[in-house]
């Protein structure tokens, strides 16, 4: 049952890769199927807040990932057309606050690599105006902009264009997402950053030492820019061994993330990416390039957003403050898109 308290939280998901499967669909079944297989969920695991990220599989690379973005960006605005009296999507702190005054799901778009967009900077303020309010500038590997964190060993920063894309998000109010980006390129950003930045989903690299978590330094330093961490769920990023990946060891990532960066820093950024492979059909999840790690292992009762309400509960039972856990859930990252996004 959900505790009074995650019912009456702003509940934050900064990272659930829904319009993957939504758009996978004939465009007249968008809004359908996400209301009657992703609204569900969203609504049973009380989120009240969603960014929806554009990520492009790799069979649209490279000459489809434009119109694979524009495509699933479209989806978006569609699925929230066709479900007006649930959802809204948001391109401000005002519309946010409308969406959730008024009982609807604020819907965030964001990007995730960008791309298609590559090089060209000057389309950020294009997407910008189609409604993209987050975005990050590399995934796994390289992109004109950046390494992703799968290309530690280079070593390498933002490139010159990658330099002009954090200028650009800057000017534009779109708030850069440091999550999947190399160790030096966070290290770079964090030096050139004049407004505060984001991982949406990235949890503690103390805890698992893996490529794509943040290490300490790296927390504090999104802390210090005034920026939030969102704690990601994916259970290969939380533990090595199987047996490990459990509700208490992702309770221990938010705990570190909230102990090194603060208690106003923290956020959940789930990455339900079991519940995406679903209902996706080859070649799409035959190979999502994650490099030795299942996609389809999960968190035993975290599959989907329905379960969100654990995460409350888990974290009230270890006797953590219900304003401090309110922060967690969701009020932290509804104050920072608040100042980000005003």
């Amino acid at each position: 049952m959900t505790t009074p308290l995650h019912r009456r939280a702003v509940v934050a998901d900064t990272h659930n890769d829904l319009l993957m499967a939504v758009s996978a669909r004939p465009p007249e079944q968008w809004a359908s199927f996400f209301r009657e297989r992703w609204l569900p969920q969203l609504v049973a695991g009380g989120v009240d807040l969603q960014v929806l990220p554009v990520f492009i599989d790799d069979q649209y690379l490279p000459e489809g990932a434009l119109r694979q973005t524009l495509r699933m960006i479209e989806c978006a605005h569609v699925l929230a057309e066709g479900n007006a009296e649930h959802v809204r999507i948001c391109r401000d702190a005002s519309d946010i606050d409308r969406a959730l005054e008024a009982g609807r799901i604020a819907l965030v778009i964001a990007l995730e690599s960008m791309p298609g967009l590559d090089a060209s900077v000057e389309l950020i303020s294009t997407v910008h105006r189609l409604g993209v309010r987050i975005a990050s500038i590399a995934h796994w590997g390289r992109t004109p902009l950046a390494d992703g964190s799968g290309e530690d060993a280079t070593g390498s920063g933002l490139t010159t264009h990658g330099v002009a894309a954090l200028r650009e998000m800057e000017r534009l109010g779109v708030v850069f997402d440091i999550s999947h980006l190399g160790a030096s390129g966070v290290e770079h950003v964090l030096e050139l950053a004049t407004e505060p930045v984001m991982a949406t989903h990235s949890s503690a690299r103390a805890l698992r030492d893996h490529h794509r978590n943040l290490t300490d330094d790296q927390l504090r330093g999104v802390a210090a820019t005034g920026g939030v961490v969102c704690v990601n769920f994916f259970a290969p990023f939380l533990a090595e061994r199987e047996e490990d990946r459990t509700l208490d060891r992702l309770l221990d990532h938010i705990e570190h993330v909230a102990e090194v960066a603060g208690i106003d820093h923290v956020g959940l950024g789930p990455d339900f990416i079991r519940e995406v492979m679903e209902d996706l059909t080859p070649p799409c999840c035959e190979d999502v390039n994650t490099r030795g790690v299942d996609p389809r292992s999960a968190v035993p009762g975290l599959e989907g957003p329905a379960g969100l309400p654990m995460v409350t509960e888990g974290l009230l039972r270890r006797g953590i403050p219900e304003k401090d856990v309110e922060k967690i859930i969701g009020a932290n990252v509804h104050r920072f898109l608040g100042e980000r996004l005003a």
